[in-house]
């Protein structure tokens, strides 16, 4: 049976048009990479996939990194950018990746 909510306690609970999809990315460097090199290729993440597709990348790690990905207002993100994530390390070579099919942030 659907339930009528009001728009106050949909926003509260998270859902409908306040539902937010987001997704998983872990990745791991190379062991011989320098510092210097993670550091260039996570801003170059940040530069050329996140920042452009508004999204927002809570995580972090040395060699092994691991975080979410959402948007950076209350919305989804799509398949295409979860591509474009994928897309991202695989042209990096990056030596293991592993990105999750979408879920609700909140309650998934």
């Amino acid at each position: 049976m659907a339930k009528n909510r009001t728009r106050r306690l949909r926003k509260k609970l998270r859902v409908d048009e306040f539902q937010e999809l987001g997704f998983d990315v872990n990745w791991t460097f190379e062991e011989s990479i320098s510092e210097e090199d993670i550091d260039k290729a996570v801003d170059e993440f940040i530069d050329q996939v996140i920042e452009p597709r508004k999204l927002g990348f809570h995580g972090g790690g040395h060699k092994m990194w691991e975080g979410i990905i959402a948007t950076q207002q209350i919305g989804k993100c799509t398949e295409e950018d979860v591509a474009a994530v994928k897309a991202f390390w695989e042209s990096k070579k990056v030596p293991q990746l592993e990105v999750s099919a979408l879920y609700d942030i909140w309650w998934g």
